[in-house]
C-alpha cells in the first residue's frame, strides 16, 4: 500500500501526520482503542496504548491509534439496554472496515466490558492478520464495613435490599459510592471478564492478561511487551486464523462451562466462530457442559473476586486442571502451543480453583433448556442456582417488558413459588435483547432468590445468579410458545433434566399461536428499527449477518 507511485497518496496522509519516510518502511500496526469518558473499564486504556506504542516502536513498527465505540452495560442498565447488544455487531463492523481501508499489517486491540471483547474478537476472526489483544483488566474490589468484598453486582442486590428495608439510605448510598474502586472491568465473573479471561484461554493475549488489575503496573509492562511481539507475530506471518479455529473455539467452551462463565457466552461465542465458517450452537454448549466439570466459580455466584482469581494463578491455572480435556496444540500469539505453554506452568494449591478429581460440579456451569416453552433452547447458568431452584413447578406472572417487570417485583405482589415470565424482550422484541440483571438482583436482593424463578427471551448478566432462565427461542417477537403464556399457567423447569415446559397440550399451545398476533412496539427508530428487521435469534449468535 504504500510502495511505488500508487503509494504517494496514503504516504502523503501519513506525513501529513508527522511519520516519516523511514517510519512508513516498518512494519504498519493498528492499534484499535476502545478508550471512552463514558465507560470505567475503558477510562484508562489511552495509558496502555501508549505503552503498546513505546512497544512497538522499539521493535521496529510503525503504531496508528484508532477507536471504536465502547457503551457500558451497568450505566445502560434500565436506560439505554436497547442499545447494548447491537453495539457489539457495530464495533466488529467498524473495526474492520477500517481496517480494510488502511491495510495494516497487524493490529493490537485494547478492549473492556460485554459487548466490546467480543466485537473486536469478532472482527479478528473476519481479518485474518496477526492479532494481539490487551484486556483492560478488572477493577479492584471494595472491602465494606461488614468485611466482605464488594463488586458492582452487590450493588443491584442492594437495590434489592434497600427496597425491602434490610438497609437504610445512608448503607446503600455507601454501598452505591464505593463498590466501584477504580477504573477497570466489573470485579465479578461477568460477560465483560468472562471474555477478556476468554481471550487468554485461547492464546490471543500474554499469560495474565485476563486477570491482571487494570491498574497495576504489571498491565502496563504487559500492553509494552504485547507492542513488542505483534512485530514479530508480523515478521512471522502469524495471523489469526491459526489460533482462531474450531479446537480453539471448543477450548473456549470448556474454559467457559469450567468457570461458571456468562450465559452471554451463548450469544457471542457463535458470532465469533461465524467470522470462520463454524458452526457453534446452543447444543455445543450443553453437550461439552456434560462432560466439563466446574472447577471454580467467582462473584456472584461465590465470594470470590477476579482478585482471587488472578492470585490464585488465573486463567492458566484453570487451562492446567482441565488440561486433560483440551486440545493442547492449538497454536497462541506466543507462537508455541497452549500445551507448550502448560509445560512450563507450575500449578499451586489453592481453594479456589478445585482439582478435577474433586470439581465444585460434574457438569459446567451453563445448561441448555428445551421443551414446548423453548423448542430451539433456553440458558440457565445453573453454576449460580440454589440446590432447591434446580427442579420447579409453578404459576406464571406474565409481563410484556423489563419495566413491567420491576413494578411487579416493586408492588409486593409476587409469591414464593411463582415463575415470572417476561415476553417481548428478545433480539427482535426488545429490540436488542435486554439483561434482565436488575429484576434478577433486585428479585435476590428481596429474598425471593430460593423461592421465585425468571423465565424469558431476554438474556442475563453473568453477574446474574439465582434461577433465571434467558434467551429462550423462538422469542415471542417470532411467534414462539413464550407469546402465548397466560397468567397462572404452570411452568415446570428441570435443569438437571433440561426441561422448560409449559402444562398445556400440543394442542391448546397450537390454539392460541393461531390466535396470536405479533404486534411490535413502535419506539423503535434509526439503527435499531433496522436491526429489529434483519437481526438473527438468540440461538444462532444474535448477529446482523
Amino acid at each position: 500500500m504504500m510502495e511505488g507511485l500508487s503509494g504517494a497518496y496514503p504516504r502523503a496522509c501519513y506525513k501529513g501526520m508527522g511519520y516519516t519516510d523511514k517510519d512508513l518502511k516498518k512494519p504498519l500496526i493498528g492499534i484499535v482503542n476502545s478508550w471512552t469518558e463514558s465507560n470505567p473499564g475503558h477510562f484508562h486504556l489511552r495509558q496502555l496504548s501508549q505503552k503498546v506504542k513505546d512497544g512497538i516502536w522499539a521493535n521496529g513498527g510503525m503504531p496508528v491509534e484508532f477507536n471504536t465505540i465502547a457503551p457500558c452495560d451497568g450505566i445502560a442498565q434500565g436506560q439505554g439496554m436497547h442499545s447494548i447488544l447491537p453495539s457489539r455487531d457495530i464495533i466488529w463492523a467498524s473495526i474492520e472496515l477500517m481496517v480494510e481501508a488502511n491495510q495494516f499489517d497487524g493490529l493490537v486491540m485494547l478492549c473492556s466490558c460485554d459487548k466490546i471483547v467480543p466485537g473486536m474478537m469478532m472482527a479478528a476472526a473476519s481479518l485474518d492478520l496477526p492479532v494481539i489483544f490487551v484486556p483492560g483488566g478488572p477493577m479492584e474490589p471494595y472491602t465494606h464495613d461488614d468485611g466482605k468484598n464488594y463488586v458492582l453486582s452487590d450493588v443491584k442486590e442492594a437495590m434489592g435490599r434497600y427496597s425491602s428495608g434490610e438497609i437504610d439510605e445512608a448503607e446503600f448510598n455507601k454501598i452505591e459510592s464505593n463498590t466501584c474502586q477504580s477504573c477497570g472491568a466489573c470485579g465479578m465473573m461477568g460477560t465483560a471478564n468472562t471474555m477478556s479471561t476468554v481471550l487468554e484461554a485461547m492464546g490471543l493475549t500474554l499469560p495474565g492478561g485476563g486477570t491482571i488489575s487494570a491498574v497495576s503496573s504489571e498491565r502496563m509492562r504487559l500492553a509494552m511487551e504485547t507492542g513488542e511481539r505483534i512485530v514479530d507475530m508480523v515478521r512471522e506471518e502469524l495471523n489469526s486464523h491459526k489460533i482462531i479455529n474450531e479446537k480453539s473455539i471448543n477450548n473456549a467452551i470448556k474454559y467457559i462451562l469450567s468457570i461458571g462463565g456468562s450465559t452471554n457466552t451463548i450469544l457471542h461465542i457463535p458470532a465469533i466462530a461465524k467470522q470462520v465458517d463454524i458452526n457453534i450452537t446452543m447444543e455445543d454448549f450443553d453437550r461439552l457442559s456434560k462432560t466439563t466439570p466446574l472447577v471454580t466459580k467467582f462473584k456472584p455466584a461465590s465470594k470470590y473476586t477476579l482478585k482471587d482469581y488472578h492470585d490464585a494463578g488465573g486463567v492458566q491455572a484453570v487451562l492446567k486442571t482441565i488440561e486433560s480435556l483440551l486440545d493442547t496444540d492449538v497454536l497462541t500469539i506466543s507462537g508455541a502451543t497452549i500445551g507448550e505453554n502448560l509445560a512450563k506452568y507450575k500449578m499451586k494449591s489453592t481453594e479456589v480453583i478445585k482439582p478435577l478429581s474433586n470439581p465444585l460440579a460434574k457438569e459446567g456451569g451453563i445448561a441448555v433448556l428445551k421443551g414446548n416453552l423453548a423448542p430451539n433452547g433456553a440458558v440457565v447458568k445453573q453454576s449460580a442456582v440454589s440446590p432447591q431452584m434446580m427442579v420447579h413447578r409453578g404459576p406464571a406472572r406474565v409481563v410484556n417488558s423489563e419495566e413491567e417487570v420491576r413494578e411487579l417485583l416493586l408492588g409486593g405482589t409476587v409469591k414464593d413459588g411463582d415463575v415470572i415470565v417476561i415476553k417481548y424482550e428478545g433480539p427482535k422484541g426488545g429490540p436488542g435483547m435486554r439483561e434482565m440483571s436488575i429484576p434478577a438482583a433486585l428479585l435476590v436482593g428481596m429474598g425471593l432468590g430460593n423461592t421465585v424463578a425468571m423465565v424469558t427471551d431476554g438474556r442475563y448478566s453473568g453477574a446474574t445468579k439465582g434461577p433465571c432462565i434467558g434467551y429462550v427461542t423462538p422469542e415471542a417477537a417470532d411467534s414462539g410458545p413464550i407469546a402465548i403464556v397466560e397468567e397462572g399457567d404452570i411452568i415446570n423447569i428441570d435443569i438437571p433434566n433440561r426441561k422448560l415446559e409449559i402444562e398445556i397440550s400440543d394442542e391448546e399451545i397450537a390454539e392460541r399461536l393461531k390466535n396470536f398476533t405479533y404486534v411490535p412496539n413502535d419506539s423503535a427508530k434509526g439503527f435499531l428499527k433496522l436491526y429489529r428487521k434483519i437481526v438473527d435469534s438468540a440461538d444462532r449468535g444474535a448477529t446482523i449477518i
